[in-house]
């Protein structure tokens, strides 16, 4: 499928932070119009806002703003997913993809909830989403088609890069591409801090470290060699750099984020109750 996708009709199930950047996304880049999504929220409060900022249809029922939606995109928290879509059992039309955001929420899972033969897609995308700069992992359910898995692809490549994975794998994309962002914003502040040690000013020291990760990262990407060879790139015989990676191996930075990753991972199947 062409990335250059266009939808119907939209409803965004929970348009809280990360419902509302897919909202802005996917509105901003035409793939579908304002007067054409359908958002909800647990509070008339937050559906104000987002009806003001996007001139888009609100609504506290769910089953109601999934009515006739081409793609039903679920963006609520793990804890009352199975509540919410319990309200959606049995609504959704044959055409309708049910494409959920939600962590550890497997396609099984949503497809029990909603009984009959949904169409469910399942993606993970992180918060660097919200400027465009994100990753999203996308997997299929029993029987959402290639073309339907393809369409979830489309959408979340709209917000940073995507692929189609294995659903096994997600509790795995969740540990390292959900929660990294976290991670590295600890790595960001701490080489930050190194900086001020070393009598930059604190402004400075964090934009050289972020420009950095930012630039490493664009590297690893665009050049599509392993990460050890560009580390040997800046690691020159007898230079400064390896005497920092030699700290860094002695504090056991990469041991440490290998656990983080493992750990976070683990924790994301059991993110959901019921």
């Amino acid at each position: 499928m062409d990335d250059e996708v266009r939808l119907r009709r939209l409803a965004v199930i929970g348009a809280g932070k990360m419902g509302e950047t897919l909202m802005s996304a996917l509105i901003g880049s035409g793939v579908v119009d304002a007067g054409d999504v359908a958002a909800t929220a647990k509070h008339r409060a937050r559906l104000d806002h987002v009806e003001e900022r996007f001139a888009v249809q609100t609504s506290l029922d769910n089953a109601e703003a999934a009515a006739g939606a081409e793609v039903v995109l679920l963006c609520v928290k793990p804890q009352v997913a199975g509540s919410v879509l319990e309200q959606l059992a049995g609504k959704l039309g044959p055409d309708q993809v049910l494409l959920s955001i939600v962590a550890g929420l497997t396609t099984a899972a949503i497809e029990e909830h909603l009984g009959g033969e949904p169409a469910v897609v399942r993606a993970m995308p992180n918060t660097p989403s919200r400027i465009g700069s994100g990753m999203t992992a996308v997997c299929g359910g029993r029987w959402a088609t290639p073309a339907q898995v393809d369409l979830g692809r489309a959408l979340f490549s709209r917000i940073g890069r995507s692929l189609v994975l294995d659903e096994k794998h997600f509790d795995a994309v969740t540990g390292l591409s959900a929660s990294g962002p976290a991670f590295i914003y600890i790595v960001i502040e701490s080489m930050a801090e190194g900086g001020v040690k070393l009598g930059l000013p604190r402004a400075v020291a964090t934009e050289l470290a972020a420009q950095t990760c930012l630039g490493a990262g664009r590297m690893v990407i665009e050049k599509g060699e392993h990460p050890a060879l560009l580390k040997d790139e800046v690691t020159t015989p007898a230079g400064c750099t390896i005497d920092g990676i030699l700290k860094l191996e002695e504090g056991g930075l990469r041991v440490t984020l290998i656990k983080a990753i493992v750990e976070a991972g683990q924790r994301a199947g059991g993110l959901v109750d019921g």
